[in-house]
């Protein structure tokens, strides 16, 4: 295995107060924007809709044109968005998000108004059709979706409790799982803050995330189980420290070279990919965080509080006293 850091020595566990400040100051923050929006900002997926690509011949026109004109025919709060070619450049192509669909069963209505909307502004395009492609979610197909969404994360989360908590105790399931639940908030969070919708793709994102997170967790916890039974005397803190430590080489490796994959989809892979990358860059960062500043020292809290400060001493064998010669 290659050693990144060789004898490294950090007291992860004695600034678990500081980790702890910046947790809840992310949680807050995410909250409060949340409260400001009132919800998060669904994509069609989950709120149900039509989505449009659709594409402009030269002059394109700006954003702000195309929204007036759709304003002007009915298609009002719809969200437009322009896509990039695979060189990387804004092109004439354009996704459109219109939710004012009544039918749940027919996407014909949204098409026509936008196709009349845009034709009557823009002119009919050269090629005669301007509509590259259109995708129809019903609300109520929309609801079951985020609701199934919902239960797969917690269901996630409940596998994992069960599978830490028979390999290892109960409390570093418990522990792993309270990092998870922390990153998929702050996760959340950020995307509240940043005007990211949440779609499919996204919770595709969250629950890779999940078994990412908890995969990093179980290094740290298998590597502090193999020290409580190397060095029994030896208190907690300085074990869970020094588990950390001795995994910190494969714990950079991991999420670096991760990170540095779905930074490259996020800066360059388009618009279709943008929600899905960004969720996996923030998710890294905040998983990886986690496994060092959240899982570890919540064990530490909770043994403390049992009144088991130390790893267990072996048990002392009291030998027969010898007999008295008579």
């Amino acid at each position: 295995m290659i050693e990144l850091f060789s004898g490294i020595k950090v007291d992860w566990i004695g600034k678990r107060q500081i980790f702890f400040a910046i947790s809840i100051l992310l949680l807050v923050i995410g909250m409060i924007s949340l409260i400001q929006k009132g919800k998060f900002e669904y994509g069609v997926d989950f709120r149900g809709g039509l989505t449009m690509r659709v594409h402009f011949d030269d002059p394109v026109p700006p954003i702000e044109q195309i929204r007036e004109a759709l304003d002007k025919s009915g298609a009002t709060h719809s969200q437009i968005q322009q896509l990039k070619d695979v060189a990387g450049n804004f092109a004439g192509n354009f996704q459109i998000e219109y939710g004012g669909t009544a039918d749940e069963t027919d996407n014909s209505h949204g098409r026509e108004v936008i196709t009349k909307a845009l034709d009557a502004a823009f002119g009919v395009p050269k090629s005669g059709d301007r509509i590259l492609s259109s995708e129809y979610v019903g609300p109520s197909v929309g609801k079951d979706l985020r609701s199934k969404a919902v239960l797969a994360t917690l269901l996630s989360l409940g596998g994992i409790l069960v599978y830490i908590g028979l390999r290892f105790e109960w409390i570093y399931g418990g522990a792993a799982v309270f990092a998870v639940f922390h990153d998929t908030l702050v996760t959340l969070g950020i995307f509240s803050l940043f005007h990211k919708e949440i779609n499919l793709t996204v919770i595709a994102a969250l629950l890779t995330l999940v078994g990412y997170s908890v995969n990093d967790t179980i290094v740290v916890f298998d590597r502090v189980r193999e020290n409580l039974k190397i060095r029994r005397r030896d208190d907690l803190e300085s074990i869970l420290n020094d588990s950390i430590n001795q995994t910190l080489s494969r714990t950079i490796l991991t999420s670096g070279l991760t990170f540095l994959t779905v930074l490259s989809l996020f800066l360059f892979g388009g618009e279709i990919i943008n929600n899905f990358a960004f969720a996996m860059v923030i998710g890294i960062v905040v998983g990886t965080y986690s496994s060092i500043a959240v899982a570890s020292p919540l064990v530490l809290i909770y043994t403390k509080f049992r009144g088991r400060g130390a790893a267990v001493a072996p048990a002392v064998v009291k030998m027969p006293r010898p007999a008295k010669a008579r």
